[in-house]
């Protein structure tokens, strides 16, 4: 005769389940609250070459005079009142 013993599944189960229910309601109540939920992809900064590419561009407007322009322009435009760093 095999006997088998092993973990019981069902506690893990059941807490995953939970989970899963407070998760939804969560949910629910943003959406209630007039969100949704919405994903994004975004550059892995993580990747390798990230950081030199983001120098490469970096070098390149620092050359360019309407990034100049811009960069006075959203100075002016910002409002920072009230907040702290």
């Amino acid at each position: 005769m095999l006997h088998v013993t092993g973990s019981n599944n069902n506690s893990r189960m059941d807490t995953m389940a939970g989970v899963a229910e407070r998760v939804q309601k969560y949910r629910a109540g943003l959406r209630k609250a007039g969100m949704r939920p919405l994903q994004i992809w975004v550059p892995d900064t993580r990747r390798a070459g990230f950081a030199a590419e983001c120098r490469r561009q970096s070098a390149l407007l620092k050359k360019d005079h309407q990034e100049k322009e811009v960069l006075q322009f959203l100075e002016k435009a910002a409002d920072r009142e009230g907040w702290t760093a």
